[in-house]
Formats: structure tokens, C-alpha cells, sequence
């Protein structure tokens, strides 16, 4: 069956860096759009980054405003991995991170997202 297993979470002062390796199996992975969403306490889930399955020879990648410029999304396919590097973190960056996978196109709606992950934490500390 399908599994994402993220991994990466932790407790990090305002303004540290964190990197968050999701690892996929039971899907074929290069054919998948991949994401991350994140959920605050008391808070819907939100998107986070995407990015797209090779189109051409480039992958294209989607951020939330909240987050462009200090995140990063990546993918190796060769490894069936997707990874979102976090830089500058802030207090409100906390929250539960979930990996996704989408059979559709990119999509920062959740419901688009076939499989998902159990999350890992991040705490980020003022």
C-alpha cells in the first residue's frame, strides 16, 4: 500500500532552519505531484509548497505567500523522496507538517491530494 513517512521535525529557535524529508513508496512516485501542508492548533490545514511531476525537463514548484523566499521544496525521484527545506522560521511556522501526493495536477486544495502522510511536528520557539 501507499506510505509517506515524514520525518525532520523538531523544537528550533526563531530564525533556524529546518529540513523535512518525506519518503514515498507504493505509488509511482515520478508521476505525482507532491506537496506539503501544514496545521496550526485551533487552525485549518494549510498549503504550504508543491511541486509538479516532470513536465519537459523542468518541475515546477508552488509556494504559499506566508512562505516564499524562506522554504524550499525538492524532489528525487531516483530516490522517491520529496524534502522541504525551511529557513528563517518563525513562531507562526509552527505546526504539524504533512506530506501529500496528488495523481491530479498541482493543487494547493487539499482534498486534490490522494495519500498522505502522519506529519511531523515543528516547534519553533521566540
Amino acid at each position: 500500500q501507499v506510505q509517506l513517512v515524514e520525518s525532520g521535525g523538531g523544537l528550533v529557535q526563531a530564525g533556524g532552519s529546518l529540513r523535512l524529508p518525506c519518503a514515498a513508496s507504493g505509488l509511482t512516485f515520478s508521476s505525482y505531484t507532491m506537496a506539503w501542508f501544514r496545521q496550526a492548533p485551533g487552525k485549518e490545514r494549510e498549503f504550504v509548497a508543491a511541486i509538479s511531476r516532470q513536465i519537459g525537463l523542468v518541475y515546477y514548484a508552488d509556494y504559499a505567500d506566508s512562505v516564499k523566499g524562506r522554504f524550499t521544496i525538492a524532489r528525487d525521484n531516483a530516490k522517491n523522496t520529496v524534502s522541504l527545506q525551511m529557513n528563517s522560521l518563525k513562531p507562526e511556522d509552527a505546526a504539524i507538517y504533512y506530506c501529500a501526493a496528488s495523481s491530479r495536477g498541482g493543487s494547493k486544495v487539499d482534498r486534490e491530494y490522494d495519500y498522505w502522510g502522519q506529519g511531523t511536528q515543528v516547534t519553533v520557539s521566540s
